[in-house]
């Protein structure tokens, strides 16, 4: 019988192809991969070959360990001035009557519904809303500071940032820190889409770029801030794309090791412009999720977005590299159901999240944003009325 150990080895030696061998033995070594490199997986890679690989570096860092956290998003607008080929979920502020915005108030309104429960993220994303500017958003952090303590803040992409510190007439740093002192703590990895200008002029030409996207990041992470990275695939891309915009994130990464996390995003085409354009199917998916887990060798965790995927596939998905699958997302999030996720209602307690990665013998195991381990799911069954409460005023 072929151990665990024993298999990516077994499976190199029958892979009969010299350049997958090859490439293989580097995993093995602990070698960085090239571009080259990652361009050859996507090509020839079968997903048993890429996810064999992939699930052994996963062991190695991870063990069986699946991480989540009790999170829960709060979405100001769907409001944007920019007009993303692939965005299901914006109204173009032409016609700003046919989306949503919330006020101060109401966002305070959604964190006090976690009262007394022990979520530990709040995550605030949108669209791009000219009212809603830098100031705005700082009173909001303050608020949600001063009324809940405990709970870490994350927040914007590069997206509304770079937006915000425009309009606010402020540098990158400037504003960052403002930010920062703020109360922010951690930003997403939104709005990464595809580094390249070849694909980001067809796809979304009218907002940030890659190097202002990379730049928010790099001064987050010199502020001590950590923060996530995406990429979305699965559209009008090559795979020297995708290899490329892993490149430059893994780039960033040794320069300032402040990423804690690589979300690919599946494209969907459920009411937008490109719904012309083919979805990918699941092996592609899990390729995907394979491949990048090899490629970001410098990339701490690997995360499938739960609601994007569906449940099943995001239990696929801990075979093939992923070692998080995000959080309880215990609210009515939109961005993904608008584009036809699998997920229409994303919401799952922790009970059934728990069991979610115990069915396909992973452990679980609640985390906070950074990462540091608040509860191990391995020996006892979880019952969510046990769980414990937390007293926003004992902070």
């Amino acid at each position: 019988m072929v151990t665990a150990q024993e298999l990516p080895a077994r499976i190199i030696e029958h892979v009969g192809d010299a350049e997958l061998a090859r490439i293989g033995e580097k995993v093995l070594a602990g070698q960085r991969l090239t571009e080259q490199d990652g361009v050859t997986l996507f090509e020839k890679g079968s997903l048993s070959f890429v996810g064999a690989l992939a699930n052994w570096v996963r062991e190695q860092k991870h063990g069986n360990k699946t991480y989540f956290n009790r999170n829960f998003h709060i979405e100001p607008t769907n409001v944007c001035v920019f007009s993303c080929k692939f965005c299901s979920y914006s109204k173009l502020y032409a016609h700003k009557e046919d989306g949503w915005e919330l006020s101060i108030d109401q966002m305070l309104d959604i964190v006090k519904k976690y009262d007394g429960q022990p979520v530990t993220e709040v995550h605030i994303v949108g669209g791009v809303h000219p009212k809603m500017n830098l100031s705005f958003f700082l009173s909001l952090i303050k608020e949600i500071r001063a009324y809940r303590p405990d709970i870490h803040i994350k927040g914007f992409t590069p997206v509304e940032l770079d937006y915000m510190f425009r309009k606010a007439k402020l540098s990158v740093v400037e504003g960052m820190q403002m930010l920062k002192d703020a109360g922010l703590q951690s930003l997403p990895g939104g709005g990464a889409e595809i580094f390249h200008p070849e694909i980001r002029q067809q796809i979304c030409a009218d907002k940030v770029d890659a190097n202002g996207w990379l730049s928010i990041h790099k001064a987050a992470h010199n502020l001590g801030m950590h923060s996530n990275a995406t990429m979305l695939y699965g559209h009008i891309e090559s795979y020297w794309h995708r290899v490329d915009h892993m490149e430059t994130l893994r780039k960033l990464q040794d320069e300032t090791h402040g990423f804690n996390t690589f979300i690919p995003l599946k494209f969907r085409n459920h009411d937008n412009e490109m719904s012309n354009v083919k979805e990918s199917n699941v092996v592609e998916d899990m390729r995907m999720y394979a491949i990048a887990r090899l490629y970001l060798d410098n990339f701490p965790h690997l995360k499938a977005y739960w609601p994007m995927l569906g449940r099943q596939n995001a239990q696929l998905s801990l075979s093939f590299g992923v070692n998080d699958i995000d959080g309880t997302i215990d609210d009515t999030t939109k961005i993904y159901s608008l584009a036809g996720s699998e997920e229409q209602n994303p919401a799952m307690t922790t009970a059934e999240l728990v069991a979610l990665v115990k069915q396909v013998k992973r452990v679980p195991v609640e985390r906070d944003t950074l990462y540091n381990v608040i509860r191990d799911y391995s020996a006892n069954e979880f019952n969510e009325q046990s769980a414990p409460v937390i007293d926003p005023s004992l902070n």
